[in-house]
């Protein structure tokens, strides 16, 4: 067992060794982050180090290691440190000596004070903190699983990982389709009969996964299931047969008249009444019939007339003080009654079975697929650091990182603290190395996630009496601070087992440490009076059962009250708050006081479920709120049923039932008479179709969302939505699905083809992809609803807890319980005995009370606690501390007056009666005139490409873009497909002719992704091994419903490469395949000084294609940095040429991609602008790379390559060479030595 633990000395940052192993124990609010960043100061100092010791010379960011659970918390860590490092450096300056520290330096004045009293040493000093500062980018301050992902790509060879494994942070769809495999595999072939039990279990494959779930993080501890699903079922059948039979097997019929006496005699001599008898003698008629039936157990056991017969029940129905009888039927009949209970199941064997084979496939799936999944990150480092090679990759880790502090460690499972115990060696206190693990026990909450606190315990043992506490809270008023510590120390001082269920006798190994309180200048106040911190709420039940006994309150109507106290309270605060009545207030002068918002009020829930009844209670008084727990899918709202309802009538107007079905949403809000009129008046339905088929062409011109966003406007949705309670968060809902709809439209071809995507994916609406998870409508101004697990870390003026008795019992129903044994080692045990349910429910109870000491340390200046008397609400955290044991029966009301007695700090009433008082929200302030900048105006400067052009007389839609841009392709293509027929028949477009492909964007740059595929891969290796190219086609092309098309891509994709491609007019042409020197997607920046857009267009226009006619240039300038992509560069008997894909329509067979009309393509859509910038790049590339460059001799020009018209007379290819005075004059206007060769467009 875990050792008992003595109160730990109070951390000095100035004084605590930093080498070897040392927890630091750090209660809520005491400063933790503050501490680790004066030790990260100290350790970059190399300060309090022994002198020549591994760590005296002080270390840099990259080589000291700080790991938290959370990105959050990453960031906020890092942003810390590299603000004490810079305080640091100031304070060691010259100028510092004369400063006056405040309280985030007082520290760091005391250690230069102290440790460095030669100002000659500070200019070194100060140094070292300057460059620690100026490099914490790249400091190591990671979470756990980025940490370990880093270690097994950075030490492949002595991790046995592979070089290429892909992170997968969502493996919900690799589950789904396990899950799915193993129910194909197991559970369909079943028959009927054995079907059936399953479904009593898991009616679906989803079902089944929730139950598996959990089950895997503990899958090594799990006993394998001997047998398939079939053979597990039946054998628990016929032990439910077996077990039926025995009991069957008693004398019935020789029972029932001897009972029926017996019965009959109590009831004569007044001792049982007639009314209980009459159903317990028909119960024996049953009994009989079941005795030569084929049914499991007889009908009716449930009710009266079997359990009065049960001996325990059977004696509470006799009356008077005579022997209860006794007759070994009873005996049997419990016994019926229990194996009716308690059935053997196969749910416990069919979970372990299904738990195995599940976790072997993920991981063979994973290795298939080169995949890790966050766990995978830890168990595979683990296991490196664990086999052949551990030895030397411990050590290599060591010396990379000498130090780790390894923030919230109560937060650690058992791998993560097998891995930092063997790197760091906790026990043997290394000098040459530091590991600071600092968390606090009793906010260890995470059970449910793998963390473990057992674990904890086990770090403490290594680190032996090197373990200090933070006793000091900074967080909370001094009576807030007292409330809290007057809470934990009753249950302390009144439980055998402590306030934390860690004691034996007089120790424990989790014992409660008061904390001082640093204090705050301001203390909650109303009514010009100060407040307690600490209010309790008591709701005692007035219910009896038939025996006199207190019942507890029914939960459900118990939650709606509080509910309703607690938003009543919240309206008469912020009520008062407006008139400065209510707030925070000096101690010293109550009438300086900071009127209470409700940005300032925090409640607390444990669930969803309470969290709607409090949100609900709040919005009939007026109260905004907003639920900063929620994780469900925005595809999972209603809203997203009524979007997919719109899309569908968008894209197809002319079908009536859409077009009605969409109209009818709620969210349009359109009224009854006018829906109605729609379904006679066919004048007015015309109208509204029209307005869609409206949408239609906005959405095929402009996209989904800003169709959306005007289909909005037009049915004023938002004007509507947010006159509504709730309405914020619908249209939030609305704006983020339309969003997400715009970002999927990118990669599907036409309206058509997003209905079908958005349907399927609401059919899994249930994943936890982070880009659909619901957004805050908003959290500026309003109440803040959030469970307990997220509230932890985050600190609030004013808290409720309104739920403050509500617990989760475990119980035998349960397919399994978990536990730690008398190891500390977490076991699963299926078909739990009440034992086993009473160890599993006391480890509850203990993450309960320290889930409660979570929630009382929140708040900076008051709490407030339902406290409800709910049945056996001493089975809660709250119940538990104030009764001082579970199962002790005691007055409610009285141990909260013990509780409070002596302490002015807590007060007791009982729950105040909901009241309807309304909130009003004062009314928005008139905005103020805009500041006006004081600052120079800077000269502009962006980045731009060649998709920034604007021109005159371009045909298709225009090019606008901002100043900003990936890729020039991109618009390209929405521009080469604009020519469509939709009445295309069918059979043409699967043809074997890549005329009739597909159009338009999402074809484009599919085909030109499959090129850059094919380039990556070797042209030549694709020519000598097709199927090769043919399972990546295969593989795209199903993806987008095109697998019809596999075959003629690969004929063309072969043609292409093979084919011989002509190079301009020197008669020269090589073949794709052919070519040694190529690479595909070349980026290009280059600076652009003041460039007239207007000039550039001229000059090129004058130097190509014969001065043809062609699209103006629109005015403008480029200004700061041009960059692009070229499709290909690629080398060619000493000369360089760029090639760009075109996927342009020019018509529907070969005869149409001449030469000429390639040309006027080309022009049409200034290609030749493209072209141009794209050799200019290259000029200037191989004018720094070739020492005797030579444009004219290392140049072969542009190649724009029709990809539909490679089996056309010219291969599809158009060549041009720009001049090189052209190329030299440009090169010059982009340096801006060309001032005069401007000329007015």
């Amino acid at each position: 067992m875990t050792a008992t633990k003595k109160p730990n000395p109070n951390l000095d940052p100035l004084v605590l060794p930093l080498n070897g192993s040392t927890l630091i124990e750090a209660s809520a609010g005491t400063g933790k982050t503050f501490t680790i960043a004066i030790l990260y100061v100290r350790l970059v100092l190399g300060h309090g180090q022994p002198e020549g010791g591994a760590l005296a010379a002080g270390l840099v960011p990259p080589n000291l290691l700080v790991v938290t659970f959370t990105d959050a918390a990453t960031k906020e860590l890092r942003d810390r440190i590299r603000i004490r490092l810079t305080q640091a450096a100031e304070v060691f300056s010259n100028v510092a000596g004369n400063t006056t520290p405040t309280a985030e330096t007082a520290l760091i004045h005391q250690l230069r004070d102290d440790s460095y009293p030669d100002p000659a040493t500070w200019p070194d000093c100060r140094k070292k903190l300057l460059l620690a500062a100026e490099w914490m980018d790249e400091a190591a301050v990671s979470t756990i699983h980025a940490w370990c992902n880093r270690m097994l790509s950075e030490h492949a060879f002595d991790s046995g990982s592979l070089f290429r494994l892909t992170l997968e942070t969502d493996q919900s769809s690799l589950m789904d389709e396990v899950v799915r495999d193993y129910w194909r595999t197991f559970i369909y072939p079943l028959s009927p009969e054995l079907m059936d039990e399953v479904i009593d279990h898991w009616k679906t494959p989803d079902q089944l996964q929730k139950a598996v779930r959990n089950l895997l993080l503990a899958v090594d501890s799990l006993d394998a299931a001997s047998g398939d699903v079939e053979q597990l079922i039946e054998a628990k059948a016929q032990q439910r047969e077996k077990q039926s039979k025995t009991l069957k097997a008693h004398p019935w019929a020789d029972w029932k008249p001897e009972v029926t006496d017996m019965l009959l005699a109590l009831n004569k001599s007044k001792r049982l009444h007639g009314g209980s008898m009459k159903p317990m003698i028909t119960a024996w008629d049953t009994l009989l019939d079941w005795e030569n039936s084929d049914e499991l157990y007889p009908a009716g056991l449930e009710k009266a007339g079997f359990q009065n017969q049960t001996p325990e029940v059977l004696a509470t129905k006799l009356k008077g003080d005579g022997d209860v009888p006794h007759h070994q039927a009873f005996d049997v009949i419990a016994e019926l009654i229990a194996f009716c209970e308690n059935l053997p199941s196969a749910e416990a064997d069919i979970l372990r079975h299904s738990t195995h084979w599940i976790a072997a496939r993920l991981e063979s799936e994973k290795q298939k697929r080169s995949e890790m999944g966050f766990d995978d990150l830890l168990t595979r480092l683990d296991d490196a650091l664990h086999g052949p090679r551990g030895d030397q990759l411990a050590a290599t880790i060591r010396r990379q990182f000498p130090v780790a502090l390894i923030d919230e460690f109560q937060d650690t499972d058992p791998v993560q603290y097998r891995i930092f115990d063997r790197i760091y060696r906790v026990a043997e206190n290394h000098p040459d190395t530091c590991l600071l693990m600092i968390g606090d026990p009793k906010q260890a909450i995470y059970g449910f996630r793998g963390a473990d606190i057992y674990t904890y315990l086990d770090a403490r043992t290594g680190a032996h009496e090197r373990t200090w506490t933070l006793g000091r809270n900074f967080r909370s008023s001094r009576t807030m601070v007292a409330a809290v510590n007057r809470v934990f120390e009753y249950g302390d001082q009144h439980s055998s087992e402590g306030a934390f269920l860690f004691g034996k006798g007089d120790a424990s190994a989790l014992p409660f440490q008061a904390v001082e309180a640093n204090g705050t200048k301001r203390l909650w106040a109303t009514n010009g009076k100060l407040q307690p911190s600490l209010t309790l709420w008591a709701s005692e039940s007035e219910n009896t059962d038939k025996s006199g006994n207190r019942k507890g309150l029914a939960k459900g109507n118990a939650t709606l009250d509080v509910a309703g106290t607690c938003a009543s309270e919240i309206a008469r605060l912020l009520t008062l708050g407006q008139q400065s009545l209510a707030g925070f207030a000096l101690e010293t002068d109550l009438s300086d006081i900071e009127p209470v918002e409700p940005k300032d009020i925090a409640i607390l829930v444990n669930n969803r479920k309470e969290a709607a009844a409090v949100r609900d209670a709040l919005g009939q008084r007026g109260i905004k709120s907003v639920y900063l727990s929620d994780r469900d899918s925005v595809l999972a709202s209603p809203e997203s049923k009524e979007v997919l309802c719109w899309l569908k009538a968008f894209a197809e107007p002319r079908q009536l039932a859409y077009a009605r079905a969409a109209l009818a949403t709620p969210t349009l809000g359109l009224p009854w008479a006018y829906l109605d009129q729609l379904l006679t008046n066919e004048m007015a339905l015309e109208r509204e179709i029209e307005r869609f088929m409206g949408y239609q062409q906005q959405w095929q011109s402009q996209g989904v969302l800003p169709m959306l966003r005007s289909f909005l406007m037009d049915f004023d949705v938002p004007g509507r939505l947010l006159q509504r309670v709730g309405g914020e968060r619908r249209l939030t809902d609305i704006l983020h699905i339309a969003e997400l709809l715009q970002q999927d439209s990118l990669q599907l071809d036409g309206e058509h083809a997003l209905v079908h995507h958005f349907t399927a994916i609401l059919r899994a609406a249930d994943d936890e992809d982070e880009h659909r998870t619901l957004r805050l409508e908003s959290d500026a101004g309003l109440v803040k609803v959030i469970t307990i697990h997220k509230s932890k870390g985050l600190e609030y003026p004013l808290v409720f807890l309104p739920f403050g008795t509500a617990y989760r019992a475990e119980n035998e129903k349960q397919a399994f319980v978990r536990y730690h044994d008398h190891n500390d080692q977490l076991i699963t045990v299926f078909d739990p005995t009440p034992n086993d349910v009473e160890q599993a429910d006391k480890e509850r109870l203990g993450e309960d009370i320290r889930k409660l000491y979570v929630a009382l340390t929140r708040a900076r200046f008051a709490t407030w606690v339902g406290v409800t008397e709910i049945e056996n609400w001493q089975l809660s955290g709250l119940g538990y501390l104030l009764s001082g044991n579970p199962a002790a029966k005691h007055s409610l009301s009285g141990a909260l007056q013990q509780l409070a007695v002596g302490h002015s700090e807590l007060f007791v009433e009982s729950l105040p009666e909901a009241t309807g008082q309304h909130y009003a929200e004062p009314a928005p302030g008139a905005l103020g005139l805009a500041r006006e900048s004081i600052r120079e105006a800077r000269e502009d400067w962006w980045i731009a490409s060649y998709s920034s052009l604007e021109y005159s007389g371009l045909s298709g839609t225009g090019i606008v873009f901002a100043s900003e841009f990936e890729d020039a392709e991109s618009q390209n293509l929405l521009e080469e497909g604009t020519h469509t027929n939709d009445d295309e028949d069918a059979a043409i477009l699967l043809s074997h002719s890549l005329h009739y492909f597909p159009k338009g964007a999402g074809p484009g740059t599919f085909l030109h992704d499959i090129l850059e595929w094919c380039v990556q891969q070797g042209l030549q290796h694709l020519v000598d091994n097709p199927p090769l190219l043919r399972e990546q086609l295969t593989r795209r092309c199903s993806t987008r419903g095109w697998s019809d098309w596999v075959d003629t891509l690969e004929h063309w994709i072969l043609a292409l490469i093979r084919q011989p491609l002509p190079l301009g007019d020197s008669g020269d042409s090589t073949s794709l395949a052919s070519l040694k020197t190529l690479r595909p997607e070349l980026e290009f920046w280059f600076e652009s000084r003041n460039v007239s857009t207007r000039a550039l267009d001229k000059l090129v226009t004058q130097n190509t294609l014969n001065g043809a006619d062609r699209p103006r240039v629109d005015g403008g300038r480029f200004n700061g940095m041009l960059k692009g992509f070229i499709d290909l560069v690629f080398e060619h008997n000493g000369q360089y040429y760029v090639l760009d894909y075109k996927s342009n329509v020019l018509g529907d067979n070969d005869s149409a991609y001449t030469n000429q009309a390639m040309g006027e393509a080309i022009l049409d859509k200034r290609y030749d602008l493209q072209y141009v910038l794209y050799l200019l790049a290259l000029h200037r590339l191989l004018k720094a790379r070739l020492p005797d460059y030579d444009y004219d001799q290392h140049v072969g020009g542009a190649v724009y390559l029709f990809l539909r018209g490679i089996h056309a007379p010219g291969a599809g290819a158009f060549c041009d060479k720009p001049p090189k005075a052209l190329m030299e004059q440009l090169d010059a206007m982009f340096d801006g030595k060309a001032a005069a060769a401007e000329v007015a467009a």
